[in-house]
């Protein structure tokens, strides 16, 4: 299975050494840097698999997990409910069930913002099937930091765009979700990010290549500022477009030998597995969840 790895920024890029042993990501990271640390370095190196999406990087002095597929060589989802309408509510049931499918899981990643009943809050498409109506309403927190976005698949293209323009162009994804903010739009950072900002949280996000090929999902192990990680997407990763997935305690991901770990569930799922063969894991029930208030909804992060 060959995945095409992308060359990203080579001069501020290193690869970063891999999960030591048993210990879950969030020990790992911790022990890592305090070695950094203590020795004085600026960056750090190591292997990485050829055959794994994902790999630790380093840029602009920060830590990410960053993960690069071919959209042509994989297939890209998402994911929310089981066959019998639950949430998936972790990566690892998530896992347990595209194997069960007979299908490798490559990577996933928490797919966007969710309410109490881990449903999506915002446009959301499985299978063709739309299950949640875009959300358009202001308000408060990330979310409603305006403009929000929504990541697509679309005959096998990739793809994020401001949600009011997707709507214009009336768009028939085979998969969709809905979040915010956007991060970058149309090259540009998302207006009210402040390059002077001191709130730093753990975020994750997802950006595409301008030809919708070449997909990029990016995970912070160590708190950022939203405006640094823009800038990871568009200069490192140099995506046009790009769209940040949920911060705090959510963000989580696993491929074939990196991860970050939490304790928090997940709502919708970023998918990328092996071309199947086989008949997709999870088929959901097309009726309309229950909605309530979004658990973002009481904070804004500038």
């Amino acid at each position: 299975m060959a995945i095409d790895r992308a060359v990203i920024g080579a001069d501020r890029f290193r690869t970063v050494s891999r999960s030591i042993g048993p210990l879950n990501a969030r020990w790992s990271t911790r022990l890592i840097a305090g070695l950094v640390g203590a020795l004085g370095l600026t960056s750090l190196s190591g292997p990485a698999l050829a055959d794994d999406p994902c790999a630790r990087r380093a840029y602009a002095g920060l830590r990410y997990i960053v993960c690069s597929v071919d959209t042509r060589s994989v297939a890209v989802s998402v994911r929310w409910r089981r066959e019998d309408g639950r949430p998936f509510g972790t990566l690892g049931a998530l896992r347990a069930s595209i194997a069960k499918a007979g299908q490798t899981l490559l990577l996933a990643t928490n797919g966007g913002m969710y309410d109490q009943d881990l449903a999506p809050v915002g446009y959301y498409v499985e299978d063709r099937q739309r299950l949640k109506q875009a959300n358009t309403r202001r308000g408060f927190g990330n979310f409603h930091m305006l403009p929000n976005g929504v990541f697509f698949i679309e005959r096998g293209r990739a793809g994020v765009m401001e949600t009011r323009a997707f709507l214009r162009r009336n768009r028939r994804p085979d998969f969709a979700t809905q979040s915010g903010p956007m991060l970058v739009i149309n090259r540009r950072l998302h207006p009210r990010f402040n390059p002077k900002s001191t709130s730093r949280k753990f975020r994750n996000g997802v950006g595409v290549s301008a030809n919708g090929r070449r997909l990029f999902i990016a995970i912070s192990e160590e708190p950022v500022t939203f405006h640094a990680f823009a800038v990871l997407f568009r200069d490192g990763l140099k995506t046009p477009n790009a769209l940040f997935l949920d911060g705090g305690s959510v963000p989580q991901l696993r491929s074939q030998t990196v991860s970050r770990a939490s304790f928090a569930p997940v709502g919708p799922i970023v998918v990328v597995t092996t071309k199947p063969n086989q008949p997709r894991a999870g088929q959901p029930q097309a009726d309309e969840p229950k909605t309530a208030q979004p658990k973002e909804a009481a904070k804004t992060d500038q």
